[in-house]
């Protein structure tokens, strides 16, 4: 028999109650109320997708880029990052090849009918094969498919050849306008302007859809550039059209190669005042050269 007295001394711990800090220990703390999240919400199950509110996409976003890597590093798997990568790199090739082509046709064109948005568009094309090349540097490393470092750097030099092309199509443009030469009409330009306009607006989105999925400036960028040309062809053959009719309007071809000359000024500034900043944040990052 135990002595009653020694029961008392040594009371027996309530089993309902219960310590609540070291459920909601994070980071060494304690909640504030003592309790858990789960105390005043239904915890999800584990096949339930988690979904975020624009603010918490925002921070982790700018969390990622903080550690030098782009935004698809979170939501691409290895494998798929890669195949998206080679994606990247056939579409880049392509669009050197089928830029070329057009370049070459369309400065052609541009001295063969004086044409001023046959030479903005011989001079976008141009920038198309350089952004391309950008965009193969971009991705030949296959360890820095994600990195911010130089998807930026990458922005950079594009928002430089952005800025020095469109002030030589502004130079054209505006020395047809001065010396008031119209454009020469021919099938030659019809048929220069149609395949320009056709065939990058294709290369435009791919470029697009893989620049989203890969969370790439570069590739948007280069996207752009290929939607400028695609706009640029079909407006060849707009003014062509408007001239064949309307002889009084022979200052439409050059008004439209200043419009696009600014377009690219425009973008190519505002991707420098963007880019060169985030630059310098994220070159101690670097981990893949």
């Amino acid at each position: 028999m135990t002595d009653p007295a020694i029961q008392d001394s040594y009371p027996v711990p309530d089993p309902t109650i219960v310590d609540p800090c070291p459920a909601t220990v994070r980071n060494g703390q304690c909640a504030p109320d003592g309790f858990t999240n789960n105390h005043h919400q239904q915890a999800k199950s584990p096949s339930q997708p988690e979904t975020f509110t624009t603010g918490q996409e925002m921070k982790i976003t700018d969390s990622v880029e903080g550690e030098g890597l782009l935004e698809s590093s979170m939501r691409l798997k290895p494998h798929e990052a890669q195949s998206y990568r080679k994606k990247a790199l056939w579409v880049s090739w392509v669009s050197i090849v089928v830029t070329l082509i057009l370049a070459v046709a369309a400065f052609t064109v541009s001295f063969m009918r004086h044409s001023a948005s046959a030479f903005g568009f011989a001079f976008n094309a141009a920038l198309d094969v350089l952004s391309s090349f950008i965009v193969i540097w971009r991705y030949s490393n296959a360890a820095a498919v994600h990195s911010a470092h130089r998807e930026y750097i990458a922005c950079v030099v594009l928002g430089v050849v952005f800025v020095l092309s469109s002030l030589c199509i502004l130079g054209k443009a505006i020395h047809n306008l001065a010396t008031r030469e119209p454009p020469e009409v021919d099938d030659f330009l019809y048929s220069v302007s149609i395949v320009s306009g056709i065939t990058c607006a294709v290369l435009a989105g791919a470029k697009f859809m893989l620049g989203r999925v890969l969370t790439s400036r570069a590739l948007i960028t280069d996207g752009f550039n290929s939607m400028v040309g695609s706009i640029m062809g079909f407006s060849i053959l707009i003014s062509a059209e408007v001239f064949k009719h309307h002889t009084e309007v022979w200052f439409l071809d050059g008004t439209i190669g200043v419009l696009i000359g600014l377009i690219i000024l425009a973008y190519g500034i505002k991707l420098l005042v963007d880019m060169v900043p985030r630059v310098r944040q994220t070159r101690n990052y670097e981990r893949f050269e």
